[in-house]
């Protein structure tokens, strides 16, 4: 019998650890076939999510997938990511997270990223990313948060964030 993944387990315990400690939580996902994301949002085969609490509704954390209904530019959609398309987790306010390699799909195959349109540029409800590959599995990670939201905007109501993140595209760097 083979033992169950520990990704959803950290997954959710880093999202705990974020909620708990006042950040914005940010999950980095390599889209594929079985990732339902508005695709206009997403570049280079990648899309970052804000799945804090004042974010989101009706979050779900399976063992299987992350599913939740957000807003992007004001309309309600609904997001699922399959926990094998996740390639990282971290706090937007101080980078501090973990980064994964994404598994290879049985299901769907990964979007390639010509058929996808490039994200319309400054915004709040998705960001890109890119990482570094690793070892498979687990790989702890710095992480260079993306550009907050505009204040005002749906995904990020009200919080005014706690420093001056660096601005920019974010990038994540394997710490071994």
């Amino acid at each position: 019998m083979s033992q169950p993944s520990t990704k959803p387990y950290l997954i959710r315990a880093i999202y705990e650890w974020c909620v708990d400690g006042g950040f914005t939580p940010y999950l980095s996902v390599q889209v594929d076939g079985a990732t339902r994301v508005p695709l206009e949002f997403v570049r280079d085969g990648m899309i970052v999510l804000n799945i804090g609490p004042a974010a989101t509704r009706n979050l779900t954390m399976s063992n299987d997938r992350v599913e939740f209904f957000t807003r992007f530019n004001g309309v309600s959609r609904e997001v699922s990511v399959p926990v094998g398309a996740v390639t990282g987790i971290f706090a937007r306010e101080n980078g501090e997270g973990l980064a994964f390699q994404a598994e290879a799909r049985v299901e769907g195959e990964a979007v390639d990223s010509q058929s996808v349109p490039d994200a319309v540029p400054d915004q709040p409800a998705a960001a890109p990313a890119s990482a570094q590959s690793g070892p498979v599995g687990l790989t702890l990670a710095e992480v260079s948060p993306p550009r907050p939201p505009e204040p005002g905007t749906p995904q990020d109501p009200a919080t005014p964030p706690t420093g001056a993140p660096p601005r920019g595209r974010p990038s994540l760097r394997v710490i071994k």
